[in-house]
């Protein structure tokens, strides 16, 4: 079913609470014509009512965290793996680390917040703060590896009275009483106030209580004045030595939101409407702990930020739409449930509290069946008909209408092209190349490039293009460089130049003009470290978003790599770990984790250079890449390209990225793996390797992978080569491969 033309992009920048609802309610009821675009520094966001569970062992990793690449599969939204850095309201757009900006007609904000880490001397330097909370999950799993040997003494010091200090400091006792076994465990919680003093006095007898009974000290009015390596002191004069310490004060706003031009309050965040939209800008809006809703001031919770989901959803509905949007007023008494750590927690609401483990059971059940809407895959495909309607005519812009109006008709001839003014903007923006070594090119443009060869070197010349199959038109944009470099590599030449091949699905010009240039500045970030020049190319509209290029390379003609150069006794190694191709044959269907997902994504945005030098410098025979026909079907085109020679193939050896063998585990193959499977009659081992996990490795496509060479048996291997292989003469085999395991 053929997708709305798109007019509209609401971009949500940060994977907070109201985040996750806003993408699953425009996931079950799209709006025709609107991109929902994720921008996230961190893929896997925890849910923060979990996390002292998970610091006390109740959770694993997985179990409070939301899958936000499998959330944006299931939905249909735009998946970003970047940090924001500021907006750009001027131009509308988000400013982002390391990368080009993203534009936005709306956008919604949504980044949480940070403990006060700057209001105590030495806590940047020996302190680990809690927040950003998708950092602490990695830090506390780390931590955890490095004390379950401990002997004798380990201090631990919480610094914060609220809700989450207190819930952390008695998490950080159980876990560690059952992990650190050896260790004489003590931990102290120091604040400046009292703990609680947001809630009911009756909480506070309680969980004092649970402290004197857990043997947890408890500090009350006890400041923190410094943090040293080894020490916090305290305003009273007591100086508490730790092995670590953890801060839990107050949160802070990011430093990035002054810059915004926005009203904040007078703690730095974002003052918005009781609609959630900025008190300052009609297109931004803010929610959860990065926001405050000046009429309604509420703690810094996560009870709130969950609840800001729904009013939020449908006020950027309304905006998107131009109509009148709709005040939220949140409750002033909510429901508070802190666990102890040991199975046992303390509820409290206004100005009553009750305690014990049927208490803990009450905030599992509720805390599990929140993470379920975000967690578990849709029962049923959602709402692709509704995708495919027509957008709705609120959302158009005169320039959207005339869209609207000849979407039918859009003109065949001219390969389509996109339209001159796109095209004019996207150079400007990208700007010329700094590898200027061509003598005609998009500095000088004509009606085509001119390349000067210099005496004694050849030409390389390559070619690849395909559609693509993550969200991130910049990542997709790197991606199809490396790939189309990948040629150029492999036979030890120094790419030169490439011709650019890009198709951008027909929508509003603005949206035309701002994938093509995402697409074209991650590729221009790998062209131009590789001291290539974009030189040119052919832009043209079509049903998919697809790149490719056309790659020159220039090497001595003597000293070039050729798939054929086998010679027995050689070595042979891989560069890249394999898997890419089963990993986003789950990932199209909402199965791969995002931490699996990012994985593969680093593998396939590294170039292959630093390789393909270090293989020169080895003295390497024979070079191809790893890409489509899967190791199996490249390596057999290197041995029938080399004559009388064959290779044992060590299977345990192959390098995989993560996930990779759990998903061929569990059934999943790229649509490709069929015709790789030709090559089965080839590899001799194959029955008696029968069952072993790496087998469905051998065939599995790639996309920009790794670098298979030959290297002499004693040169000295880099750390960019796996040594996966050996070669023999082929009189001592029949098979051109054996597998040895």
């Amino acid at each position: 079913m053929k997708a709305a033309p798109l007019l509209k992009d609401l971009v949500l920048v940060g994977g907070g609470h109201s985040h996750v609802h806003v993408v699953k309610s425009f996931g079950m009821k799209p709006m025709p014509g609107v991109r929902l675009t994720l921008i996230g520094r961190d893929i896997e966001t925890p849910y923060s009512g979990m996390i002292p569970g998970f610091v006390a062992g109740a959770y694993s990793f997985d179990e409070c965290h939301i899958d936000l690449a499998r959330l944006c599969a299931w939905t249909g939204a735009r998946l970003i793996h970047a940090e924001a850095i500021g907006l750009d309201r001027a131009n509308r757009q988000v400013l982002l680390k390391d990368r080009p900006p993203v534009s936005y007609d709306l956008v919604s904000l949504d980044v949480g917040s940070s403990p006060s880490m700057d209001q105590i001397p030495g806590a940047a330097e020996h302190a680990t703060p809690v927040k950003p909370i998708a950092e602490l999950g990695r830090r506390w799993l780390g931590f955890l590896e490095r004390v379950k040997d401990w002997q004798g003494a380990l201090r631990i010091t919480v610094i914060g009275g609220g809700a989450g200090g207190v819930e952390l400091a008695l998490a950080i006792d159980h876990r560690l009483r059952t992990v650190a076994r050896n260790a004489e465990v003590s931990v102290t919680l120091a604040t400046k106030g009292e703990i609680l003093s947001g809630q009911a006095a009756a909480a506070r007898r309680r969980m004092r209580a649970i402290f004197e009974r857990r043997g947890v000290r408890l500090l009350e009015n006890a400041a923190t004045t410094r943090i040293d390596a080894d020490a916090v002191h305290l305003e009273s004069g007591e100086r508490l030595p730790v092995d670590d310490v953890f801060v839990v004060t107050q949160a802070s706003a990011a430093a990035w939101f002054a810059g915004t031009g926005l009203p904040l309050d007078e703690r730095g965040f974002f003052a918005v409407e009781p609609t959630l939209a900025s008190k300052g800008d009609p297109l931004v809006f803010a929610a959860g702990d990065c926001a405050s809703v000046t009429e309604h001031p509420r703690p810094k919770a996560g009870v709130f930020a969950v609840r800001h989901g729904p009013p939020l959803a449908a006020n950027l509905r309304r905006a998107l739409l131009g109509q009148a949007l709709q005040p939220f007023t949140p409750q002033h008494r909510y429901l508070s449930i802190l666990g102890s750590g040991d199975g046992h927690a303390v509820a409290t609401r206004g100005a009553w509290a009750v305690e014990g483990t049927w208490v803990w059971r009450w905030k599992d059940h509720i805390d599990r069946k929140w993470m379920r809407m975000y967690r578990e895959p849709p029962a049923e495909p959602m709402d692709t008909a509704a995708r495919a309607a027509p957008p709705d005519p609120a959302l158009a812009d005169a320039e959207a209408r005339r869209l609207l109006t000849d979407i039918g008709m859009r003109c065949g001839g001219c390969g389509a092209k996109v339209g001159a003014g796109v095209l004019d903007r996207v150079l400007a923006r990208l700007g010329p190349s700094p590898a200027a070594n061509v003598t005609i090119g998009l500095d000088a443009p004509d009606d085509a490039a001119m390349i000067e060869v210099p005496p004694g070197q050849a030409l390389v010349q390559s070619v690849d293009f395909f559609r693509t199959f993550i969200d991130d038109p910049f990542a997709f944009g790197e991606i199809a460089a490396v790939h189309a470099l990948g040629d150029v590599w492999a036979m030890g030449a120094r790419p030169h130049s490439a011709l650019a091949l890009a198709v951008v699905p027909a929508a509003a010009e603005r949206l035309m003009e701002e994938d093509l240039f995402q697409m074209l500045s991650g590729a221009r970030r790998i062209l131009d470290g590789a001291g290539c020049a974009l030189i040119g190319g052919h832009s043209g509209e079509g049903p998919e978003t697809a790149l490719g290029f056309s790659v020159n390379g220039l090497v001595v003609t003597s000293q070039a790599l050729r798939k054929g150069g086998l010679k027995p006794g050689d070595r042979l190694v891989l560069t890249k770990p394999l898997g890419t191709g089963v990993i986003f044959a789950a990932a199209m269907r909402g199965m791969a984790k995002a931490g699996w997902i990012e994985s593969a994504l680093v593998s396939m945005r590294m170039p292959s250079g630093d390789a393909a030098r270090a293989l020169v410098v080895a003295g390497a025979h024979a070079c191809t890449d790893v890409t489509g026909f899967g190791l199996a079907g490249h390596l057999s085109e290197m041995i029938r390209a080399s004559g009388n020679v064959m290779v044992e193939l060590h299977l345990d050896s192959l390098p995989v990225l993560p996930g990779a063998l759990e998903l061929f585990a569990r059934g999943y193959a790229s649509s490709l793996q069929p015709a790789n499977l030709r090559a089965r009659h080839l590899i001799d081992g194959l029955d008696r390797a029968q069952g072993h996990a790496k087998i469905p490795l051998l065939f599995d496509p790639q996309t920009a992978g790794g670098l298979l060479a030959a290297v002499p048996a004693g040169a000295e291997l880099s750390d960019h080569m796996t040594h996966i292989g050996t070669i023999k003469s082929r009189e001592e085999y029949v098979t051109e491969i054996r597998l040895v395991i």
